[in-house]
């Protein structure tokens, strides 16, 4: 009989389209972020490893053009690789103005609402001073052992801030033998496993 492990939720965040990094002048010089790794294994044996590398970011213009904006892009790769089994692997962005960002943990503080966005181009998030969101991007599967998935340029817009705003990149894995995610419900054949690679902080502006 297979498990029933968990239950997928999406909390509805407001966002909007904006237009491409690339088009945008004015921007700062990138910085580099360090790589990241974690392995975690799971009560049946099952092994997972996450890796970040080559992560940097770009203080850009906003388009707000109020002075409440504050706007990065962001460029990376993360990789995920199973010992056996299949499973998802997501990459978001936990977003936050005039925030310590650093010991928050993505999903699972009632202060951390969830919007859709897509990794391949923008997103814009009104933020106040003291609020956090989570940007998350579509679930991509895993179901040869190994899943690699590359950001270029992404770029997080934040509306309303009014003071400094920083975020910092979120890669999470879920897995199990013979996982499915039938009827929005998250299922297997063997023990779950779950497990979470947090970047560092930098700043948008």
């Amino acid at each position: 009989m297979r498990k029933n492990l968990m239950r997928n939720s999406v909390i509805a965040g407001a966002i909007a389209a904006v237009g491409a990094a690339s088009i945008l002048s004015g921007a700062g010089e990138a910085s580099a972020l360090p790589n990241g790794f974690k392995s975690s294994t799971g009560i049946d044996g099952q092994k997972v490893t996450i890796k970040r590398t080559g992560e940097r970011s770009r203080i850009m213009p906003s388009v707000a053009n109020n002075g409440a904006g504050r706007a990065a892009a962001v460029s990376g790769t993360y990789k995920a690789t199973l010992s056996k089994g299949t499973g998802h692997m997501t990459v978001g962005y936990l977003v936050g103005c005039q925030v310590d960002i650093t010991g928050l943990q993505g999903g699972l503080s009632g202060s951390i609402g969830l919007a859709g966005g897509s990794l391949s181009g923008s997103v814009s998030v009104p933020l106040t001073p003291g609020q956090v969101a989570f940007i998350n991007s579509d679930a991509m599967s895993i179901k040869k052992g190994k899943a690699t998935l590359m950001v270029d340029n992404f770029y997080i817009n934040v509306e309303q801030c009014g003071g400094y705003a920083s975020a910092r990149s979120v890669v999470r894995v879920m897995a199990a033998e013979g996982m499915s995610t039938d009827d929005d419900q998250l299922s297997g054949d063997s023990g779950f496993v779950q497990t979470t690679l947090y970047g560092a902080p930098f700043s948008l502006g």
